[in-house]
């Protein structure tokens, strides 16, 4: 039926009250085109226009002789012209294969103007492939863009979510490129289109004054960028340099430098680096180290710790290239036994694994990754690389642990079994490699002993102090902190807020503080030294000893983990002192190991108790364990308070004399 006598069935049926009159015109095209696209059903085809019923029947992909009222398909099909690429798809798909194959230019233009002459890179790719481009689109989209870029009917925007525009009217590459030039908003929008001039320079007329006008305006922008981004004032800086190198032009006088962006007191080498693109992190700390002969390897070294894993890569190859692996060794070993490392400097460390660093690599990486993988799940921008890595590696933790003695291992063990930073099945499958490795570890995975030897002995007061402190944390310090927080967040931009910055940092610290303090306070046994045997070296004995060597008496009081006070001879069991000492009777000799690895050995003259039990002994917050003539063993680590400010005070200070 012809489109005259479809109008007129049309009409009759606007008449009859079967179909609105507004639905004439959409039915009409719908009809004269053939083809028409559905937002659920996709692309379809009329097979049949039945006036009778006022219906089609439509061919969509997965609903075929679809039945559709009239009224009801003016409102949702968008009719579609023999042309547009949909139709073309349906009419004969071979024909634009083999239009895809040879002629580029010519399918992404029928792309282009079935959309009216623009569309995104996405609506092409999800057009052509893999219905008609089924080989790599990558390589295919790469030839098609260059052919493109000659051609001149087509605007290739610098955002990969603009549209691609196609014209009518041929626009020369050089005229293209400075039109988008001229109208890209901004310093890294006008770089972006500068680095394609660079790119096409050679094949552009007149590159000299393309050069001075690009370059004139590049300096006008990068004055007012150079302090507020300066990394973006120098990725522009190295684009206008090398564009002028490209054409022989020299530099205009009193133009930003490389130099002068890294003299200004704004430009940290961390942050710039971080701002920068990967591409030019490389050029970048060059450039730093052209600016700053002296001192760039210290400032590299200082800011390798907070930079992300990618940075730490291009910090150390630079070192590493410039003969600075001893300075840069030290760094990680200071870094590392202070439990300062950064998560992302340990997973470079981790993956670099080389023999440069075997050295450093040992036990203490172990620790000091639970530790950055503890302080990660209080940050704000967290990350589960670290953990992840360590457990997808099934080689690290044992070549971490394979230089370390069986009292380490244990105690690494000991330390993974309540790390919160695994979850069971990870933290299984860590300790199943250490068994398979350690056999004799498997004893003390299962068995009760760990769970009864993991505690620490303090004196009472030591240990209310720890409460207290405890207490005041998570009643004040902590809210205190949340809202500060609130306050600085009120402030505006977050990037710039340094109120907002601290208040998160000191949040971190409290945080940390916190869960140490959790820990510790789990772990402790409180006790008053009352009723310490004086048969051998003991925990709540004051014990003279003769040093051999120079004949000096000294006297040391064995106490708490958290009781030690230097100043007044006061000792922890748990120090090398205290555990030299411990379980010697008087006349034996005891061995401790003093500065620079020299040994001093001391002769046990008397033991007495530090506190005589009194005669009513007050009731203790806790019942206190039998104190045991040797420390609890393998007892965890722990820190230290002030000398006690009861019993303590009353003794003696140290004594030190002449034989």
């Amino acid at each position: 039926m012809s489109e005259t006598n479809l109008r007129a069935e049309f009409e009759k049926l606007a008449i009859q009250g079967k179909i609105l009159t507004k639905h004439v015109e959409p039915l009409v095209a719908l009809t004269e085109n053939r083809y028409c696209y559905h937002k659920h059903w996709g692309f379809g085809k009329i097979t049949t226009v039945d006036t009778v019923f006022a219906r089609f029947a439509i061919d969509f992909k997965d609903r075929p002789n679809h039945q559709m009222d009239l009224n009801f398909a003016a409102e949702t099909l968008k009719p579609i012209p023999p042309t547009h690429i949909l139709a073309r798809k349906a009419m004969n798909l071979e024909e634009l294969r083999q239009m895809a194959a040879l002629h580029h230019l010519e399918l992404i233009k029928l792309v282009l103007n079935s959309f009216g002459g623009k569309a995104s890179l996405d609506q092409i790719q999800q057009l052509l492939v893999p219905d008609v481009i089924n080989a790599d689109w990558r390589k295919w989209w790469e030839a098609a863009r260059a052919e493109m870029k000659k051609d001149g009917h087509f605007i290739i925007p610098v955002k990969k979510t603009d549209p691609i525009i196609y014209k009518e009217e041929t626009v020369s590459p050089r005229e293209r490129l400075l039109q988008e030039f001229r109208t890209a908003k901004g310093l890294k929008a006008r770089n972006a289109v500068a680095q394609q001039m660079l790119r096409s320079l050679s094949d552009l007329p007149e590159p000299e004054a393309l050069v001075k006008e690009v370059c004139a305006a590049l300096n006008a922008e990068i004055v007012n960028y150079q302090r507020t981004q300066p990394a973006t004032a120098l990725d522009a800086i190295f684009t206008r340099d090398d564009l002028r190198k490209a054409v022989n032009l020299p530099a205009e006088p009193g133009e930003v430098t490389e130099a002068a962006i890294w003299n200004q007191s704004e430009a940290q080498v961390a942050a710039v680096l971080e701002a920068a693109p990967a591409p030019r992190h490389r050029r970048m700390l060059q450039s730093f180290q052209a600016a700053h002969p002296e001192t760039w390897a210290q400032d590299l070294l200082a800011a390798i710790n907070g930079v992300s894993v990618k940075l730490v890569t291009e910090l150390a190859h630079i070192l590493l290239h410039e003969h600075k692996l001893d300075e840069l060794k030290m760094c990680l070993s200071r870094l590392i036994s202070q439990h300062q490392a950064s998560s992302d400097l340990l997973l470079w460390l981790a993956k670099e694994r080389s023999d440069t660093f075997a050295d450093i690599l040992g036990p203490e990486v172990f620790r000091a990754m639970l530790s950055a993988i503890e302080r990660d799940q209080f940050s704000e921008r967290k990350s589960n690389r670290l953990r992840d890595y360590i457990v997808d590696d099934q080689e690290l933790l044992v070549e971490l642990i394979s230089s370390a003695d069986i009292e380490v291992i244990k105690d690494l063990t000991r330390a993974l079994q309540l790390s919160p930073c695994f979850d069971d099945m990870d933290k299984r499958s860590l300790l199943a490699r250490i068994v398979k490795s350690y056999p004799d570890m498997q004893s003390l995975i299962t068995g009760e002993q760990t769970r009864q030897d993991n505690y620490f002995l303090v004196s009472w007061e030591s240990l209310e102090r720890r409460r207290n402190e405890y207490n005041e944390l998570v009643q004040k310090k902590i809210p205190a902190n949340a809202r500060e927080i609130a306050i600085a967040r009120s402030y505006g931009d977050l990037r710039e807020n340094h109120e907002y910055k601290a208040a998160k940092e000191m949040q971190k610290l409290l945080m940390r503080r916190k869960a140490e303090l959790e820990h510790q306070i789990q772990h402790a046994r409180g006790t008053d030294f009352a009723n310490a045997s004086t048969e051998a070296v003991s925990i709540g004995t004051r014990v003279t000893v003769t040093d051999l060597e120079t004949q000096h008496v000294e006297t040391y009081t064995i106490l708490g983990a958290w009781d030690t006070d230097a100043d007044r001879g006061i000792v922890s069991y748990l120090s090398p002192i205290g555990k030299a000492l411990i379980g010697k009777k008087v006349g034996e000799e005891a061995e401790i190991e003093g500065e620079h690895h020299h040994n001093r050995r001391f002769r046990i003259e008397s033991i007495t108790r530090a506190f005589e039990p009194e005669a009513e002994p007050a009731t203790a917050p806790l019942a206190a364990p039998v104190i045991p003539a040797s420390p609890p063993a393998e007892a965890a680590p722990a820190g230290t308070d002030a000398a006690l400010p009861d019993k303590a005070s009353a003794m003696s200070a140290p004594q030190t004399q002449n034989a």
